[in-house]
């Protein structure tokens, strides 16, 4: 491939399609400009630094990819190998050849789905690697930093990727995040994909939620409320968030439970 020359933010990793002086991603008080101010990079530089994939087994047909060194924020993408396709759950700001070469071997990717705009990277290009379509809700549609036909915006609580991929619009964390529920995960148990919308603790028993991580914003319990009501519908013994080995390996329903009812606990202390 042809590393890009676009500009990457090195705080998030979103790609743009030209220049600019400012990252509005960074600049939004969920996330922060770097303390030596806004930087910049490319492909073609992170390549030339020296960064590699990182492409490892995460879960029964969840496939965690990543770099190494870590790339701004440091998440890792899932790829889901599903009956009815693969698909990429959520990106990651680095690609090269090799990389393209082992999740070709995979299977390679039919659709990609973006959890929310921090999780952006450079899906454009892993778009156009791989000839599939992105797949972002339409209440973040102001975020896009490379707007593109290859994405596709959705509107509403729920988007059936495919048969039994189920996107999720939860609010939490922005307000088009979603979460992706695999209906066949975990070896037909049920897994569902987060992102950072829901973090999973270090502590992986459970879970938490924040309108912002880095600057130490708590989530809204109005808004937790309502995600955890359009989760109800949905059965699921894994849950899988943004980065390695943060994975709820039991009971991922009465995990997401119990935390919520904790967050509430604590935030409201009316009980």
């Amino acid at each position: 491939m042809t590393f890009s020359d676009l500009p990457l933010c090195r705080t998030c990793g979103v790609q743009y399609d030209v220049s600019r002086a400012n990252c509005p991603v960074c600049e939004d008080e969920r996330q922060y400009v770097g303390w030596n101010g806004q930087q910049w990079t490319t492909l073609a530089d992170l390549h030339a630094a020296g960064h590699r994939g990182r492409i490892e087994e995460e879960g029964p047909g969840v496939i965690g990819i990543g770099a190494e060194p870590a790339v701004a924020v440091g998440q890792r993408a899932l790829l889901v190998r599903g009956k009815s396709g693969n698909i990429l759950w959520d990106c990651v700001p680095y690609l090269d050849d090799d990389m393209v070469d082992q999740i070709t071997a995979l299977g390679g990717i039919d659709a990609i789905a973006i959890s929310h705009p921090h999780f952006y990277g450079s899906m454009i290009e892993w778009s156009r690697a791989f000839d599939a379509p992105v797949y972002v809700h339409a209440a973040d549609r102001a975020w896009l930093g490379r707007p593109d036909p290859a994405v596709r915006l959705w509107e509403g609580r729920t988007h059936e990727l495919a048969a039994g991929l189920t996107l999720i619009n939860l609010g939490l964390h922005f307000d088009g995040a979603a979460v992706l529920h695999w209906r066949d995960g975990a070896e037909g148990r049920g897994a569902l994909l987060t992102g950072d919308t829901i973090m999973v603790s270090m502590d992986r028993r459970w879970t938490t939620f924040m309108y912002s991580f880095p600057n130490h914003i708590p989530e809204r319990p109005r808004v937790i409320r309502q995600a955890m009501e359009a989760l109800e519908p949905f059965a699921f013994e894994r849950i899988y968030a943004a980065f390695w080995g943060r994975t709820v390996k039991i009971d991922g329903m009465g995990a997401l439970r119990r935390s919520a009812e904790r967050y509430m606990r604590f935030a409201l202390d009316d009980r």
